[in-house]
């Protein structure tokens, strides 16, 4: 069981929520939704004790797991020296136990690994293997199924399902949200406050459809009522009488209007256009004959990929093959053991990381896309207000940021220079539904080179690739919609 009474939350003077009551019971299973940045991560934190400038009261009976969003940062991961030793830490479960749980994931790891050398999708199930060995009485999850392939997706969703415990899910999985979810729980940004559904995610979607068509019948009465009492105002003044009369009019208008029922925000969308490339020549990059390995595993044998100009090139293959390390080995953030990459001399990339490797975290907003385009202030915070980060929202320090609001500010700071080449390490990864639209629909209309790692089917058909390298095969193919199967695997 798990009772918020009362619970106040704000970043300066600007509160996220004020005075939110729930109650989770024993058993229960949670969605938490909201748009990015409403503060779905930020009330995880504050129902495990985290909270900063924070009122109200949170409790709970029984222990207490999390599965935190961006496993880079997490400090156990951090401290630990071996696999095993962070997933089970007090040694309650035998080796082959815990491997069994790992091949559910789909995870491939030894447990005598170092953790902080796995890939992202691999700390993030690695995690996720921790919380459940834990079996807490209320567990937390954020985004669980990022980076998992079709069927750990369904692992996690019938897990869930029959987990003893009370669970809250934030997730962009709209299946795990329909086949685990019982409770609503959505955060409204405009009310500074949280509602509640009962239902799974579709049946949220019809009534918060009907509570906000009513909310919009009530307000249009209430509105006609109000041009009607005004209409009879006027028709005081020009008959210059009933003084008394009109000053009451005038309080029943405005009690009137005050009382006057929310209209329903619309959806603030955010506008991008990626801008022109600059010159570069026929062949931006050339990978020559790389190799790589960690230890004894080779990650990467003989790559050699010719990238032309305004080309898409995919890179396709599970977790752990050697996606993220040949793009950091092309942005010579890493060097091969073997082989070189010769990089065109007006060659201009732009880089997303699905961990933010790039980001200061202890940097402003405002400072991180500086040093990111080299505009100026005026111009930044301009930019920043077209990505839903207006006025002071500048001035917030990146690492209090939630996983949307970080690729937003990822995607400004690619935006905001004329690359010519783009790579993009999962990029829809924290964002809703929504603005993975509008991401897609920018970079589809982007005319520089392109290299992009995606688990999500849909986003590459439209992308629509010139070529995909395969992992671990080592192919370089054209693109054909038959390669999606071999997306759907990862």
């Amino acid at each position: 069981m798990l009772k918020v009474t009362k619970l106040t939350f704000a970043f300066g003077e600007n509160p996220l929520f004020e005075n939110v009551n729930f109650l989770i019971s024993s058993g229960q299973k949670v969605g938490l939704v909201g748009p990015n940045g409403a503060g779905k991560t930020t009330l995880l934190s504050l129902l495990l004790g985290r909270g900063g400038q924070s009122s109200g009261t949170v409790e709970h009976s029984g222990t207490i797991a999390h599965l935190p969003q961006e496993i880079k940062h997490d400090p156990i991961m951090e401290a630990a020296t071996s696999v095993h030793g962070y997933v089970d830490s007090e040694k309650t479960y035998e080796s082959h136990e815990i491997l069994k749980l790992f091949k559910s994931l789909e995870l491939t790891v030894s447990l005598d690994a170092n953790p902080q050398k796995l890939s992202g999708g691999q700390k993030t199930k690695l995690a996720l293997a921790r919380a459940l060995l834990l079996k807490p009485d209320i567990l937390l999850l954020d985004e669980p199924t990022n980076f998992m392939d079709v069927e750990g997706k369904k692992w996690v969703m019938n897990f869930l399902g029959h987990y003893p415990g009370s669970v809250i899910c934030i997730s962009h999985d709209l299946d795990l949200m329909d086949s685990s979810i019982d409770k609503i729980l959505a955060l409204n940004p405009a009310t500074k406050s949280i509602d509640e559904y009962t239902g799974n995610y579709t049946s949220y979607l019809k009534q918060k459809g009907e509570r906000e068509a009513l909310l919009k019948r009530q307000r249009l009465v209430a509105e006609k009522h109000i041009v009607r009492m005004e209409k009879g105002l006027k028709k005081m003044a020009r008959a210059n009488r009933f003084t008394g009369a009109k000053i009451k009019q005038i309080h029943r208008i405005e009690k009137a209007r005050a009382a006057l029922p929310e209209s329903p925000p619309e959806i603030r969308s955010i506008k991008i256009k990626l801008p022109v490339p600059a010159n570069v020549g026929e062949i931006p990059v050339h990978i020559q004959h790389v190799s790589k390995s960690y230890g004894d595993r080779q990650i990467l044998n003989d790559v050699t990929v010719a990238l032309h100009r305004g080309e898409r090139i995919a890179l396709v293959g599970p977790n752990g093959a050697g996606k993220s390390t040949l793009i950091k080995i092309i942005m010579g953030l890493l060097e091969p053991d073997k082989g070189n990459v010769n990089r065109h001399d007006d060659l201009s990339i732009g880089y997303y990381s699905q961990e933010f490797e790039t980001f200061d975290m202890k940097k402003s907003l405002l400072d991180v896309f500086v040093d990111a385009t080299h505009k100026d202030e005026g111009f930044a915070r301009a930019f920043l207000a077209r990505y839903n980060f207006p006025g002071e929202k500048a001035f917030q320090i990146v690492e209090t940021l939630s996983g949307g609001e970080k690729t937003r500010l990822s995607i400004a700071c690619l935006t905001g220079t004329n690359h010519n080449l783009l790579i993009l390490d999962e990029p829809t990864t924290y964002l809703d539904v929504l603005s993975q639209r509008i991401i897609l629909d920018a970079i589809k209309e982007y005319q520089g080179a392109m290299i992009i790692v995606s688990h999500t089917p849909e986003f590459l058909i439209e992308l629509e690739p010139t070529r995909a390298y395969i992992f671990p095969e080592g192919k370089l193919l054209f693109w054909d919609p038959s390669l999606v199967s071999k997306v759907e695997e990862i």
